[in-house]
């Protein structure tokens, strides 16, 4: 049998990621190297897609209001601050929860952009994903939609783009028409995906005395969804020990009834009677928080009554993403 021949490898020109754009898997890779996109610097870009960011929103200014906005909250609004400040033919950036036929972001005819929250992202990084969607949208043709795509592996995430001092103020909407400044004049696609986007909104208000609590209204029962910033363990033993104390309620004929996991954070969710209100929630919230700070604070171990009340509420997670 004849020998194989020592392949030789040619001399790779020597380029930074960063330069390398992306193209399809199959093709040949830009670096020049003649292997396919995927076998060269392909790889870290799917390495990328795959690697999931279980806190994409840690170090943002309202962690916990991007992750209600982003799971909970049907229509809601947030004016935008950009570190490098706005170019001059943009007025503004406006996060919303949804945007009309599930565009990624929209560039308005006045040059100012809208970002959407809850749509599909392309990479395990959520920030990134956004990221890219919002620089893109800074320089979209007005009047035009911008389509989601994979984010570079490494390009800049949310964390880098935006103001981290600036405050975020989420306006939650009791429908979208924010979507459409000037309704006479939007496309029948858009008109018949308002409607749509309406019908299916579940009244919703913020409360204003602790942070990233949202009240909801069913048809059945109210509830109120709490995201809160706690590491899950701690955060499980403490409302462990208020539920064994029977002081894991909100005010006669409320229940603690499980939490949702979301973007790394952990949502408690409290079931209210039809008749209560999001104000009539404000002040059992507020003394609420005062009770949780306090078994928070706790360190001896859980009691036999704790630990079978944190079984309860562990058995009753449900993970959102």
């Amino acid at each position: 049998m004849a020998k194989k021949r020592p392949q030789t490898k040619a001399e790779q020109p020597k380029l930074i990621d960063g330069e390398i754009p992306v193209v399809g898997a199959r093709e040949p890779c830009p670096c020049g190297s003649g292997r396919r996109y995927k076998a060269c610097h392909g790889r870290a870009a799917a390495h990328a897609v795959t690697e999931l960011v279980h806190r994409p929103f840690e170090g943002l200014p309202g962690e916990g209001d991007w992750v209600a906005l982003r799971e909970l909250v049907p229509a809601a609004t947030v004016e935008l601050t950009l570190k490098d400040g706005l170019p001059e033919d943009v007025p503004s950036v406006t996060l919303a929860t949804v945007l009309p036929m599930a565009w990624p972001a929209l560039r308005r005819d006045d040059g100012s952009v809208l970002i959407g929250l809850q749509n599909d992202t392309a990479s395990g990084d959520l920030s990134r994903d956004l990221a890219d969607t919002l620089l893109r949208a800074l320089h979209a043709e007005p009047g035009t939609p911008v389509q989601g795509r994979r984010a570079p592996a490494e390009g800049p995430r949310l964390q880098d783009v935006l103001d981290l001092q600036a405050p975020f103020e989420p306006v939650v909407q009791s429908g979208f028409e924010f979507w459409v400044p000037d309704a006479e004049n939007a496309t029948p696609e858009v008109t018949a995906s308002l409607e749509r986007a309406n019908a299916a909104a579940i009244p919703t208000a913020k409360l204003t005395g602790v942070d990233a609590a949202y009240w909801c209204e069913t048809p059945e029962k109210n509830h109120l969804r709490w995201v809160m910033p706690h590491p899950e363990e701690q955060l499980l033993d403490a409302l462990a020990r208020l539920h064994a104390a029977g002081r894991s309620n909100l005010g006669e004929g409320t229940r603690l009834v499980g939490s949702f996991r979301a973007h790394g954070l952990t949502v408690p969710v409290w079931d209210l009677p039809s008749g209560v209100t999001a104000d009539d929630v404000e002040k059992p919230a507020t003394e609420f928080a005062e009770r949780l700070a306090a078994a928070l604070a706790a360190t001896e171990p859980l009691t036999p009554e704790e630990r079978r009340a944190r079984g309860g509420l562990t058995n009753r997670q449900v993970t959102l993403s």
